[in-house]
């Protein structure tokens, strides 16, 4: 086994440090199964500086280079050769601790391919290596030519050619700072003497108090870090066991505040700098005298009866009112220049606790925790029309990520609604809108505005739901406080007599619901019955043990898209995804919740399965046809030209059904019972070589785009949830499979040929090196291709979601959503759906399309 690697492990402690420690993956003499990555690191250590690395041999070559890289060919940058690194480090970014080698934050701040014009190995031998680079920041041919220069360690220059992509007049590391893999920049520390302190202002000019003793078994001292990402609470259905503590789940806005020599900064959970929204709250905070620290907290106003409000909140933003603002802090993950993230939950939050014991400011509240039965506590939060609880775990640390040791207890609303009008379709929507809603006063019996539903309908509900409007149509709404203005240009209004059932968030003092969504047309109940209720003040069920096998369970609701069923789910707590601690039965929720989203597609559509039943670490499998032991409400679909039966998942049940029993992800055919003989669509999945940066893959889906388009033929787009695109083409079912195939292949194949160096219409990892191959193989009778809105069995469980065109230069990457981050975009797309129009498109592929790709037509 090699020996390159031994410097750089000899000289880390990786007990204490998050860098990668692995051996070399890709040894010499292997064929290479993608390009050859480099990726530039900026490091924020004893000097600020950039370190450069080359993939060649199994790791990572590697020069630090002080300047940063220049665009100039006049800029000979030096670069000090250093020990060679692993490849999992190219995507390193975190903070190294202080007091261990390279100590200090570090991002990555550019990374693609390259490739060496002549021999790398001679090149590194005889000192001068010629490469191009394909980054995301940089391009064009580069040089690394070593010096004379006397040294510990060989010295370079890193020197830009005279190309296309060379420029003299722009500063590549000043106008471009952050990192290309997320959000994280790095604000270098200061630099100048120890004594040097900023200016305090007259509320900061205060000692240090000394804090009482709190145990801070863990606490290790370290440099406060320029940013720092919050820990989040996972959503679950009921209070596990063990030792918990449980704090208001406060509607507001999550905040963290930076402290350091007097000056504070507050920002958001998504690092955006809010200081100068909130000046009365950063006074305060600058009073408590602290040397420096990172607090977490939320923002809050609260109505007259002491209740979090939202709306008020918004309000106070918008008029510039900050001094009504409340800033609940609930945990000090660093502390006078201690790092306490490893340092015991209650721990961390008696030093918090003993900090504000001090504090002079009505704005700053500590956030009060509660030991009682959480059953208890849910339901007085939900009384109180609270929105939940926030439970932590006794002696959990303190994690950058969303986190099983913090969970949410929601309380649920639900309620029926008289259905007043409907609001047109937009963009590429049919049907209608959005849903308007009233509810009947109890008092007067008259009909109140509640608001409006947009989301949770399939293309399908859209259809049947508009023609049950139509039936009622009314020249003026019956609505004793109908809105106006903006609000209702456009309405048709309705004859007060329908009623469905819609879930939302929470409803303002003007009884207007918020982040609603639709659950089904009700036909049990008049409309003249329907009035305001409150919310039960219930606790979610607690996990039993099942009497057969002694496995905890627990149940999941699929009620709310049409389906009375309750699914019991084994091992709830089964761990699915150890690197976000995702459990078994968050996935299960996540496929009840996503139905209306995901079913729209799968009608009929026969499916293959991928199971993990021990999460994605364990043995996963493809499943395409019925198996003995039978999955909850999952269909069975029983085809003359099938010689066994295929699965079916058509409802919501179906879904949770198959999480049940270890399902992952969902893959669809290009087909719908009973004419599975003739497709119904085509699907063209770029899938890249791993080491192409991202713009290459947003290049070649432009251009992929454009060919469709000049062909004539209108094209959908998602992400696959993994590293490439997918591009589906609705067609109506004239051509059989092999026809459609071929044109399909006839596709990818004129795309190589045209631009040979971007494209490859040929599988295998030996054949896309450097290129992103087109893969037509998803096209052929029984083959599949993952479905919209479905998981992806990968670390973070991202998904495959359906975009706008237009968004398609703003992604970051085709993992871009996951099952944590999903139903805010989803939120956002209410009368919006990028796959609106995709049912109603019809197309055919003629015989001139075959013509122009060279196919005997």
């Amino acid at each position: 086994m090699t020996k390159a690697l031994d410097e750089y492990k000899r000289k880390r402690d990786f007990s204490a440090t998050p860098e990668p420690d692995e051996p070399v993956s890709r040894r010499r003499g292997k064929a290479r199964a993608h390009a050859l990555q480099y990726c530039i690191q900026k490091h924020d250590a004893s000097h600020l500086h950039y370190d450069f690395r080359l993939e060649l041999d199994g790791t990572l070559k590697s020069w630090a280079v002080p300047k940063g890289p220049s665009l100039n060919p006049k800029d000979r940058r030096l670069a000090v050769e250093v020990e060679d690194h692993p490849l999992s480090y190219a995507s390193f970014e975190g903070s190294i601790p202080q007091g261990h080698y390279g100590a200090g934050e570090v991002i990555v701040w550019d990374r693609g391919v390259w490739i060496p014009q002549d021999d790398p190995r001679e090149g590194l031998k005889k000192g001068r290596l010629k490469f191009q680079l394909d980054g995301e920041k940089l391009s064009g041919i580069w040089n690394l030519v070593r010096t004379n220069l006397q040294g510990k360690k060989a010295q370079w220059f890193l020197i830009k050619s005279r190309d296309e992509a060379a420029r003299d007049d722009y500063d590549i590391v000043a106008e471009q700072p952050d990192s290309v893999l997320s959000e994280r920049g790095l604000i270098p520390r200061r630099r100048g003497k120890p004594e040097e302190k900023p200016a305090l202002t007259k509320a900061t000019r205060r000692r240090p108090r000394k804090e009482a003793k709190v145990d801070l078994a863990g606490a290790r001292a370290a440099r406060l870090p320029a940013t720092l990402k919050p820990q989040l609470a996972t959503l679950v259905e009921s209070a596990p066991e063990g030792d918990w503590r449980y704090e208001i789940k406060f509607d507001g806005y999550r905040i963290l505040a930076r402290i350091e020599d007097g000056e504070v900064r507050l920002f958001t959970r998504n690092g955006h700098d809010w200081s100068a929204k909130m000046p009365h709250q950063v006074e305060a905070l600058a009073a408590l005298g602290l040397q420096s620290a990172w607090l977490d907290g939320e923002m809050v106003v609260t109505s007259e009866e002491g209740v979090p409000d939202f709306q008020a909140l918004q309000n106070a933003f918008e008029a510039g009112r900050s001094e009504n603002i409340l800033y609940y802090l609930f945990d000090a993950p660093f502390l006078n220049g201690m790092d306490l993230r490893e340092v015991a939950l209650e721990q961390r939050r008696a030093a918090l606790a003993a900090v504000l014991q001090h504090n002079d400011s009505p704005l700053l509240r500590f956030s009060e925790d509660f030991s009682e039965d959480p059953q208890s506590i849910l339901s007085s939060a939900c009384q109180m029309q609270l929105e939940g609880m926030i439970g932590k775990r006794l002696g959990s640390a303190y994690v950058g990520r969303r986190s099983s040791s913090w969970i949410k207890l929601k309380c649920q609303n639900r309620q029926e609604f008289v259905i007043v009008g409907y609001t047109a379709p937009k963009g590429a929507r049919s049907a209608f809108g959005a849903l308007l809603l009233a509810l009947h006063d109890p008092d007067s019996g008259a009909l109140r505005y509640a608001g409006k539903v947009g989301s949770g309908f399939s293309e399908s509900s859209l259809r049947a739901i508009h023609t049950r409007l139509k039936a009622v149509h009314a020249s003026k709404p019956e609505l004793l406080n109908a809105p106006s203005g903006g609000d209702v240009r456009g309405v048709h209004w309705l004859k007060p007599v329908l009623v469905c059932e819609v879930a939302y968030a929470e409803m303002t003092r003007e009884g207007v619901i918020r982040h609603s969504v639709f659950h089904g047309l009700r036909s049990d109940k008049p409309a003249r019955a329907v009035t305001g209720e409150r919310a039960l003040a219930r606790a979610p069920a607690q996990a039993k043990k099942a009497a057969t096998r002694g496995a905890a369970t627990a149940a999941v609701d699929t009620a709310g898209a049409g389906d009375a069923a309750q699914i019991r789910i084994s091992h709830p707590e089964r761990v699915i995804d150890a690197s976000t601690g995702v459990s078994k039965l968050e996935v299960a929720q996540y496929y009840a919740r996503v139905a209306p989203w995901l079913l729209a597609d799968l009608a009929h559509r026969p499916l293959a399965l991928v199971r993990a039943p021990d999460g994605i670490a364990g043995e996963q499998f493809f499943q395409k046809h019925v198996g003995a032991r039978a999955m909850p409400h999952v269909g069975q679909l029983q085809h003359p030209d099938e010689k066994k039966p295929l699965l079916l998942v058509e409802t919501p049940a179906a879904l949770v059904g198959a999480a049940q029993m270890g399902m992952l992800e969902l893959h669809a055919w290009n087909a719908t019972a009973p004419r599975l003989d003739r497709p119904d669509r085509f699907v063209l999945d770029l899938d890249p070589d791993p080491a192409l940066p991202w713009k290459r893959m947003l290049e070649a889906t432009h251009l992929t785009l454009t060919l469709l388009d000049e062909l004539g033929l209108a094209s959908f787009l998602k992400t696959s949830g993994g590293k490439g695109m997918h591009i589906l083409v609705p067609i109506e079912r004239r051509l059989d499979w092999d026809l459609v195939k071929a044109f399909s292949q006839a596709i990818a194949q004129h795309m190589a040929q045209l631009m040979p160096a971007q494209f490859s219409a040929v599988s295998g990892p030996k054949n896309r090196v450097g290129k992103i191959f087109i893969d037509y193989l998803r096209n052929g009778r029984g083959a599949t291709s993952v479905a919209a809105y479905s998981l992806r069995a990968r670390e973070g469980l991202p998904v495959s979601v359906p975009i706008h065109r237009e968004e398609l230069d703003d992604l970051k990457g085709a993992n871009q959503w996951n099952i944590r981050n999903l139903f805010q975009r989803l939120d956002e797309l209410v009368d919006d759906d990028p796959w609106a129009a995709l049912p109603s498109t019809r197309q055919n592929i003629t015989a001139q399309m075959r013509r122009r790709l060279g196919m005997k037509a």
